[in-house]
Order: structure tokens, then C-alpha cells, then sequence
């Protein structure tokens, strides 16, 4: 088991960022190792990071503006060799359908609910790569 993992969390949003890290914790459950973030604000930033560092799994806001995490999601699924898992951050439930369009791999709402996160991001980091 490593002693870390990297999680790639893009938010244009601030709170959104502090959220999703406050809801994971130092590590998302027992088994998983401690989770150290990259956070990124910015596409061109989310890019340069899955090129230069290595990320275990993405966190990616839906509605991240100018650019959404579903647009993102979608890029990076497509463009990414070896893409990490992405799990998706959506405003409505009836966005689902538009995160399996953006090859998502796993999708909660927000508000973000720390339990449903944790078990999300958990879920994603013991998928082997």
C-alpha cells in the first residue's frame, strides 16, 4: 500500500475546494492511505497537473465555471492516456445523465455530504489502476 495518494480536486469555487477536503479528511476511510490534494482552479491548471504529477483520482466540480467539471471530465476521459477515476460533483440530481456522458466514474450532489464523499472517493482510490 502507498503511504499516499494524490487526488486532483478543480473547483473555480473556493468553499467548494475547502468542502470536499473537510468531507474527506486526512484519508477517506481506514483502508484507503492519507490523501494529499492538488487543488486546481483553472482547465489549464487540471491539465498541467494529470501531465506532470501523479493523480490517483480526480475530483471535478460540476458547476465549475467558465469551464464545468463535466466538460473537463469529458476532456480528460478522452485526451488523458490512463486517465485517473473522476468522480463528479453535480447541482441536481437530474444532471446524472450528463456525468455518464462525461464518462464519469462515480457522481454525488452537492451540497457536498461528507459521508457520501468519503464512501465515493474511498470507493475510487481502491479500484486498481
Amino acid at each position: 500500500m502507498p503511504s499516499s495518494v494524490s487526488v486532483l480536486l478543480y473547483s473555480s469555487n473556493t468553499r467548494t475546494r475547502d468542502q470536499v477536503r473537510l468531507a474527506a479528511g486526512r484519508r477517506p476511510a481506514s483502508d484507503v492511505p492519507p490523501v494529499a490534494f492538488i487543488e486546481c482552479a483553472t482547465l489549464p491548471a487540471v491539465l498541467l497537473a494529470l501531465e506532470t504529477s501523479r493523480i490517483d483520482a480526480c475530483v471535478l466540480d460540476g458547476e465549475a465555471v467558465p469551464i464545468g467539471g463535466m466538460g473537463v471530465c469529458w476532456q480528460i476521459k478522452n485526451e488523458v492516456f490512463r486517465c485517473p477515476p473522476v468522480l463528479l460533483l453535480i447541482g441536481r440530481p437530474q444532471d446524472a445523465w450528463l456525468a455518464t456522458w462525461s464518462h464519469a466514474d462515480a457522481v454525488i450532489t452537492l451540497p457536498v455530504e461528507p459521508v457520501e464523499l468519503s464512501t465515493a472517493l474511498a470507493a475510487l482510490l481502491r479500484t486498481p489502476r
